[in-house]
């Protein structure tokens, strides 16, 4: 099969971030689509929305796809879609020779090695690659700019992935065999969270020494201190007390044990990983289940008996020299009122606009 002969792809997995995925895929109207998710409204609307797709109902609507494209909550919800699990049947046996699987997710990289074992035990002609995703700023994986690292033990299944990851991503890094991809993707995040533990750490100090917190920030976003938590999520939705980033809290703290299991996989003992997995794991009691990410900082401020300032700007202040919009700016509200069916969009145009505040 050649790259010209792929011409249908399946998209499991319509969340925060396989939604916008997904939706450049089909708004580039090379490939037809067949899209699934855990909740079939999300399908169903997918569908509505994007003419070129339709909603799987069965395993055999994956019979004829090229490629299929998963972006799940982890490794095991994965091979349940591949294989079945608690009665249910999955793809694998459906899909047709040659059929490459693309795991966007964010898995155990050893996890995601044994899956390609049994895919490979299944039918020796598909083959899978891991490609999880990460990206510059809020709003990259809905413009198609998301960046993927990319781990494949077999070139022809690599040369099939590569132009629909581009159509998806403005960056792609082919890390290495089966397994690469979700390596560096969890040490990439393990890198994010030890910036988000120093962030927490220094706003709840810098409110007690007499600091604002969102000016602390806007410091930082002009200084050393600057990373995607102060740019996007925390002045964006954990000082505005929104915490409606897209990116679950309880996510992040597996994310973090799977880069300790990596970690110390390697021989290195760090006292680091074990903190970070310790912290984030205390805030998400505190934080509920189904909390964002940025909900983190609630688990600081129950420790420290203080609730950091409230900000009712997702950018710099107009003091600052920056212009400010407020949450009752009449574009927010129409805003809100227009996409409030639609979460992700909701907060994927409410984030475009402070990221485009603090750039002008």
């Amino acid at each position: 099969m050649t790259n010209q002969s792929v011409r249908k792809v399946a998209y499991v997995g319509l969340g925060s971030a396989g939604y916008p995925l997904a939706s450049t895929l089909a708004r580039h109207g090379t490939y037809e689509l067949v899209v699934q998710d855990a909740d079939p409204q999300r399908a169903k609307e997918f569908v509505r929305e994007h003419s070129n797709a339709t909603a799987a109902t069965s395993p055999q609507d994956f019979s004829d796809v090229d490629v299929v494209v998963t972006m799940l909550p982890n490794g095991q919800i994965v091979r349940e879609v591949l294989f079945g699990g608690d009665g249910s049947q999955g793809i694998a046996k459906s899909l047709k020779d040659g059929a490459v699987i693309i795991d966007t997710s964010s898995s155990s990289p050893q996890h995601t090695r044994e899956t390609g074992k049994l895919l490979q035990d299944l039918n020796s002609t598909l083959a899978l690659v891991d490609s999880p995703v990460t990206q510059e700023y809020a709003f990259a994986l809905a413009k198609g700019d998301a960046t993927f690292m990319v781990g494949c033990s077999n070139d022809e299944a690599l040369e099939k992935a590569m132009p629909i990851l581009k159509v998806m991503g403005k960056y792609i890094f082919v890390m290495g065999d089966l397994g690469a991809g979700h390596v560096t993707k969890t040490l990439n995040n393990y890198t994010s969270a030890g910036s988000i533990l120093a962030l927490c750490d220094a706003l709840i100090a810098g409110q007690q020494c007499g600091l604002d917190p969102a000016k602390m920030i806007d410091v930082m976003n002009v200084g050393t201190g600057v990373n995607f938590s102060t740019k996007e999520g925390f002045r964006t939705d954990a000082l505005t007390r929104r915490f409606k980033s897209g990116y679950q809290l309880a996510l992040l703290v597996k994310d973090m044990r799977i880069a300790k299991e990596v970690i110390e996989s390697t021989g290195l003992q760090s006292p680091l990983a074990d903190l970070i997995v310790e912290l984030l794991s205390d805030a998400s009691e505190v934080a509920g289940e189904g909390a964002d990410h940025t909900s983190c900082i609630l688990g600081w401020e129950k420790k420290a008996g203080i609730q950091l300032k409230q900000s009712h700007s997702s950018g710099a202040g107009v003091e600052n020299g920056a212009i400010s919009k407020e949450d009752n700016d009449p574009l927010v509200l129409e805003i809100d009122k227009l996409l409030d069916h639609h979460e992700y969009s909701k907060n994927a145009i409410r984030m475009a606009i402070a990221t485009l505040e603090r750039r002008l």
